[in-house]
């Protein structure tokens, strides 16, 4: 069997027991979850007979570990259960299906995703191998030092400066991303933009300065000084001959960071109001909607699993060694 299939079956096959251990963790940490959807809903002044009787309804009175198989048993064939937010205490059941929630939102975080990929990555490579090319001149000085600034602030608070400077005192922007279906491309790519902007400042310095780091290190190659003695200028060595031999750990870390998008977009949604997959998130573990938040958890597990998966694969290919063993 060739090495690429081996390691791909192999990541593949601990993808799925890591999704499986996950799937555990999400559903133990809702169990203890303080509060009661039964009791939420009915209020305090209902009597026990009436929690017990709504919470047979929804199937909460079964043992944890019955909850737990029917739930990943209806995960495998694709159904992600039906959302609490719509029972009433009168008996009404107006509740929507899980996935018919989590499908506007979830492709709303990947549009946030992808736009901001656009933005970060090429401006990421660029930097990088600038600041490579130049190294230990003021301008790699200056460009290390902002990055660094800019990733060490936490998100949210990144947020409300962009939000401040571009918003209130220099109203550029919007500072609520609140778009709909009806929202045209552009007008969400604007109402996007402090957004985009803020995931953009706090992804790009790891891309940046691994891309800097990688092709650092390669200079220092025989291969790379023969390069040079032929003649070659400093920007010929690095894109003609450095660069493609350092897309094995900067393919890695930009998979990582695009899983970053699209996990760690709950604090920037919620400063924006942005319908993403965070923000409905944050919302059903509010009104205790067990089904909506294992369903969130479990998406953004996978996410992060498969682009961790994509990450390794990218990392062998672009690795001769490993592509072709000896």
């Amino acid at each position: 069997m060739h090495p690429i299939v081996a390691t791909i079956l192999q990541r593949l096959g601990f993808g799925l027991f890591t999704l499986f251990v996950v799937s555990v963790i999400i559903f133990s940490a809702l169990e203890l979850l303080p509060g009661d959807f039964g009791e939420a809903v009915l209020g305090q002044a209902a009597t026990e007979e009436s929690v017990a009787a709504f919470r047979e309804e929804l199937g909460l009175d079964k043992p944890p570990y019955i909850r737990y198989f029917e739930w990943i048993g209806a995960v495998a064939t694709g159904d992600l259960g039906t959302s609490f937010s719509g029972r009433a205490a009168s008996g009404v059941d107006r509740s929507r299906s899980v996935a018919e929630l989590v499908a506007p939102r979830l492709w709303n975080t990947l549009f946030l995703a992808g736009m901001t990929a656009v933005i970060a990555v090429p401006l990421a490579l660029f930097l990088g191998i600038t600041t490579a090319l130049y190294r230990n001149s003021i301008y790699d000085r200056t460009v290390n030092a902002t990055t660094l600034t800019a990733i060490s602030f936490p998100e949210f608070f990144v947020a409300y400066l962009l939000i401040l400077f571009l918003s209130s005192l220099y109203p550029i922007f919007p500072s609520l991303a609140n778009i709909d279906d009806t929202t045209p491309f552009l007008e969400r790519v604007y109402r996007m933009a402090l957004p985009a902007l803020t995931l953009t400042l706090v992804i790009v310095a790891h891309m940046m300065r691994m891309t800097r780091a990688a092709i650092i290190n390669l200079l220092a190659s025989p291969y790379i000084e023969m390069a040079q003695l032929k003649g070659a200028s400093r920007s010929e060595v690095i894109l003609k001959h450095a660069l493609p031999n350092a897309w094995s750990p900067i393919a890695t870390v930009i998979a990582f960071n695009l899983a970053y998008l699209v996990v760690g977009v709950v604090v920037v949604e919620v400063v924006f109001v942005y319908p993403g997959i965070g923000q409905l998130m944050v919302d059903a573990v509010t009104t205790r909607d067990i089904p909506v938040v294992q369903a969130c958890a479990l998406i953004f597990a996978a996410t992060y699993i498969i682009l961790n998966l994509l990450a390794d694969i990218i990392g062998t290919v672009t690795n001769p060694r490993l592509l072709h063993p000896r």
